[in-house]
């Protein structure tokens, strides 16, 4: 008999979620964490914006995910008290050659089934917003930022109160299959091996690593990793928007977009920076860069303004000039192994798809 019907690996946003999800079912659940707290990795270091889901490609896993889990977010953290805001979003044009693009991404939006979204003009932008530059702007009503560790706080809770675990400093060492599932290896002071029926992997920037030490695996299903920093920038002086506000997106990422967080401080990013190790230091110098995207929406920014913030990275699963895949969600049907899931290139927009994410694990495995 196995000592836990799941265990998944990773406390992130995803895999608390996908924890959440198959407790609720009624799964015994395990979670493992090789960190000393839950939600250390990508999840403590994004923008904490909650998207409406006009980006992605029609009837991708992206442009499902976030739509669902959206929705899904709001309710769940209403339900749990934990903070968040739905602020609204302009997508903004700030000259002539940008709109077609934003046009194109408002259509998008229509055909993922994105509500309360609007075309205006530059003047109803500026009633909105006094100090923003554009020529036209989409309006996305269901746009906002939330309190992510407050989030995954709640999540831990509920696979608690469903009689499941979350251990912290127990590091996933790998998986053996076996009769009724597999035998799973767990590293820290107390290393042990403990049996499920089912494994999930949901370990953002590790998720490679660990589906490398589960014996038989395919070797040919585990994508290349490659790294995109995100660096944001801050300001001491008050926050000049109210809304988010997002320019057209770049190859690899959104943008360097404006947020006002829940705490009233104004952060500008993430920028997309490939690297070839984990570093987490933003480079001053990159203020430069920032200044010229800001001031193409925010002419007022002030010299010697931006102050270096922090930075993120993104587990992405493409080179840097290549097209931005899918989520990928590698069940029995696409590697051979029962009761197996493993979840790879799980960046933007993640945060706000997560609860869709654990979902779909969870009925995948059932």
């Amino acid at each position: 008999m196995s000592d836990f019907d799941a265990v998944v690996v990773g406390a992130g946003a995803v895999g608390l979620a996908c924890g959440y999800q198959l407790a609720k079912a009624g799964d015994t659940v395990l979670v493992l964490e090789s960190a000393n707290r839950i939600g250390t990795g990508v999840s403590s270091r994004n923008s904490e914006v909650v998207h409406a889901g006009f980006y992605y490609p029609s009837g991708s896993l992206k442009a499902k995910f976030c739509v669902e889990g959206r929705r899904a977010i709001y309710q769940f953290l209403a339900d749990h008290n934990v903070a968040f805001q739905k602020c609204g979003k302009l997508f903004v044009a700030t000259e002539e050659s940008e709109i077609p693009p934003i046009e194109k991404y408002y259509k998008q939006g229509q055909i993922n089934g994105v509500e309360n979204a609007r075309w205006i003009s530059g003047a109803e932008a500026r009633l909105l917003e006094p100090q923003l530059r554009c020529v036209r702007a989409v309006e996305y009503l269901e746009s906002g930022v939330m309190d992510a560790h407050g989030y995954m706080d709640a999540l831990e809770g509920e696979i608690e109160a469903h009689h499941g675990t979350v251990v912290v400093n127990a590091p996933f060492l790998g998986a053996t299959p076996s009769a009724e599932g597999y035998d799973i290896r767990v590293g820290g002071e107390s290393a042990m091996i403990v049996s499920a029926k089912k494994l999930i992997i949901s370990a953002g920037l590790s998720a490679q690593r660990c589906a490398a030490t589960i014996e038989g695996f395919p070797a040919e299903r585990i994508p290349k990793q490659y790294l995109a920093k995100g660096n944001y920038f801050t300001i001491s002086m008050k926050a000049p928007f109210a809304r988010l506000i997002y320019p057209p997106p770049v190859p690899g990422a959104l943008g360097t977009h404006y947020r006002r967080d829940l705490g009233g401080a104004a952060r500008f990013g993430p920028d997309i920076e490939w690297v070839t190790e984990e570093n987490y230091v933003v480079d001053p110098k990159r203020a430069d860069e920032f200044y010229a995207a800001i001031r193409k929406f925010w002419p007022g920014l002030p010299d010697g303004a931006l102050t270096a913030d922090y930075a993120g990275i993104r587990p992405k699963i493409h080179a840097q000039n290549e097209p931005q895949p899918d989520f990928v969600l590698d069940g029995p049907a696409a590697h051979g192994m029962d009761g197996l899931m493993c979840l790879f290139g799980i960046e933007s927009p993640g945060l706000t798809s997560s609860l869709a994410i654990g979902a779909e694990v969870e009925r995948r495995l059932r």
